[in-house]
C-alpha cells in the first residue's frame, strides 16, 4: 500500500476537522490545527476567491470590482479581527489560532448545509409547503444553525463561558455586517427623512 501524498492527507485531515466540527465534535479542532500557520492556511482560500473573482471581473471590465473586492477581503478580515481583540481581553491569546482557524475552515460547512437545508425545504415546497413559507424558515434554519456552530466555536475553541460566547458571536455577526453595510451606506449617501 502507497501513503498518501502530504497534500492529500492534508487536505483529508482538514476535511475530516470540519465534518467533525460541522457536527458539533471538538476532536476537529485538532485536524484542523493551533498554530499561526494553521491559521494562514485556513485564511489563504478565502482570500483566494476574491483574488480570483477580481482579476476575473477586471478582464472583463466590471465596475466597481475593485471596491467589491476590498469589501469582501474586509469582510473576510473582520472575524478574526474581532475575535482576536476579545480574545486578548479575555486573556484567550493562546488560545485564538485554534478558534481561528476552525472558524475559517467552518466558513466552508455553511454553504453545503445550507443545500441540504434547502433541498429539504424544496421537498416540503413540494408537499404543499408554500413557497414564500418554505424559504423563509431555511433562511431561519440555516441561520440558526451559522449562529450555533459559531457559538459551539468560540466555547469550545476559545474555552469560553457561554456569555462571552454569546457575546463573541454577536460581536463577529454584527462587526462583520457594518464592515459590509457602513461603507455602502457611506458611499450611496444616507437618504434623507421627509418631513
Amino acid at each position: 500500500m502507497t501513503a498518501r501524498p502530504p497534500a492529500l492527507a492534508n487536505a483529508l485531515r482538514v476535511v475530516s476537522g470540519i465534518a467533525l466540527l460541522a457536527r458539533f465534535r471538538t476532536a476537529g479542532f485538532a485536524r484542523l490545527g493551533d498554530t499561526r500557520q494553521a491559521f494562514l492556511t485556513s485564511l489563504a482560500p478565502l482570500l483566494a476567491f476574491p483574488c480570483v473573482s477580481l482579476g476575473l471581473s477586471l478582464l472583463g471590465g466590471v465596475g466597481g470590482a475593485f471596491s467589491d473586492f476590498l469589501m469582501t477581503v474586509a469582510a473576510v478580515l473582520a472575524p478574526p479581527v474581532i475575535s482576536h481583540a476579545l480574545a486578548a481581553a479575555w486573556s484567550r491569546e493562546a488560545q485564538w489560532p485554534r478558534f481561528a482557524t476552525a472558524f475559517n475552515w467552518c466558513q466552508w460547512a455553511i454553504p453545503l448545509v445550507a443545500v441540504l437545508v434547502f433541498a429539504g425545504f424544496g421537498l416540503a415546497w413540494r408537499a404543499g409547503v408554500p413557497a414564500h413559507s418554505s424559504a423563509i424558515l431555511a433562511l431561519f434554519v440555516l441561520a440558526a444553525y451559522g449562529l450555533t456552530l459559531h457559538f459551539f466555536l468560540a466555547r469550545r475553541g476559545l474555552d469560553l463561558p457561554p456569555g462571552k460566547s454569546i457575546l463573541l458571536v454577536l460581536a463577529i455577526n454584527l462587526g462583520t455586517a457594518a464592515v459590509i453595510l457602513v461603507p455602502r451606506l457611506l458611499a450611496g449617501g444616507i437618504p434623507a427623512t421627509p418631513g
